[in-house]
């Protein structure tokens, strides 16, 4: 028994170092294991595999949309393995600004909550401000294109190589939040139910457009922010491309959840801050929470003129911060795993 333990834990160590596990199926990208994985439509390919934890495993997706290699993580259901013949429902868990593709698992318990249903659970990178756009580039396109990243590369990989079904639903916080509902109006069918939370879903609200270019500028100083989506005024027409409010009639047939703080004043998770904090933390913390705020009751709004049915919660005090987040997705997940069909398991 205590060498079978010193076995396993000799295993354990390697897959840490190495990442070169046979566990569930997932080998290193070498050789004849290389040839057997699809590419993308574009020609993107996972090019390494890195084992984290019995159910958690990084992929590194080259991806010519972003003209980079960039780093998507999963976490497998019990049962999976990359050559069975099940395939399972799939959650995209979208980050925020100034954050990476590690967030949801280094922030929140998702890990667990993900165990106790048959799902996958996938969390590509979205750059540090890559807004979940292909960017506009005045007219010219060009990289990155993180839309195209997102809605095709990263879901034609899991899919062609990880037993991802087709059953999607997506999640993000603040500007993944924006991207989850985004992408689920431009591209009709493609999840089941999108969940935002904290996400700027008006981006055309009078005042909204100003305040996201300034915001463009100072969290990414020497970065063109008008790049993204263009010039609001000169180029109205491709960021009413991307504005879920506009595209609300697109949702119809989309479960929706939409939640945010509206005040920007603190709530039960914040800190007691006082003095030259307190400042700091409103000014961050409290108007970018106000901001998305406004912008989901709007779209909530909308979509109950259209009659589309929308899950809301809106809080009122609370700032932009994980502790909202964590309840959100706790309190949307059931809906989220109904909608793909994703049962609890023991």
């Amino acid at each position: 028994m205590a060498s079978e333990r010193r076995r396993m834990r000799m295993a354990a160590m390697a897959t840490t170092l190495t990442g070169t596990v046979v566990a569930g199926g997932l080998l290193p990208v070498t050789g004849a294991n290389a040839a057997a994985l699809r590419k993308a439509d574009t020609g993107a390919a996972i090019t390494a595999q890195k084992r984290l934890d019995a159910r958690t495993f990084d992929a590194t997706v080259r991806s010519p949309s972003l003209r980079r290699s960039v780093k998507v993580r999963i976490i497998t259901p019990k049962g999976w393995s990359r050559t069975s013949k099940k395939r399972w429902p799939v959650l995209y868990a979208y980050h925020g600004g100034n954050d990476n593709y590690v967030s949801w698992t280094r922030s929140t318990d998702i890990e667990k909550l993900a165990a106790r249903y048959n799902v996958m659970v996938v969390m590509p990178e979205g750059g540090t401000n890559g807004s979940y756009a292909d960017w506009y580039n005045y007219g010219k396109g060009g990289t990155p294109r993180w839309e195209t990243f997102h809605t095709k590369e990263v879901i034609q990989l899991m899919e062609r190589n990880y037993r991802a079904g087709t059953a999607r639903a997506a999640m993000g916080l603040s500007s993944g939040g924006q991207g989850a509902v985004t992408y689920a109006a431009r591209h009709r069918g493609l999840f089941k139910y999108a969940a935002s939370y904290s996400g700027v879903v008006h981006l055309t609200k009078p005042g909204i457009p100003a305040i996201l270019m300034a915001e463009g500028l100072v969290f990414s100083p020497g970065q063109d922010p008008f790049k993204i989506w263009g010039n609001p005024d000169k180029h109205a027409r491709n960021w009413q491309q991307h504005d879920p409010y506009v595209l609300a009639k697109n949702l119809r047939g989309t479960g929706i959840y939409l939640s945010a703080g509206t005040t920007g004043n603190p709530g039960k998770h914040d800190p007691p801050y006082v003095g030259w904090e307190f400042v700091k933390a409103r000014l961050v913390g409290g108007i970018s929470e106000a901001v998305a705020g406004a912008t989901t009751v709007s779209l909530a709004t909308r979509l109950k003129q259209l009659k589309i049915p929308v899950t809301t919660h809106i809080y009122k005090n609370g700032w932009h911060q994980w502790l909202y987040w964590i309840e959100e997705m706790n309190r949307s997940w059931p809906l989220m795993m109904k909608s793909i069909g994703a049962k609890r398991v023991s």
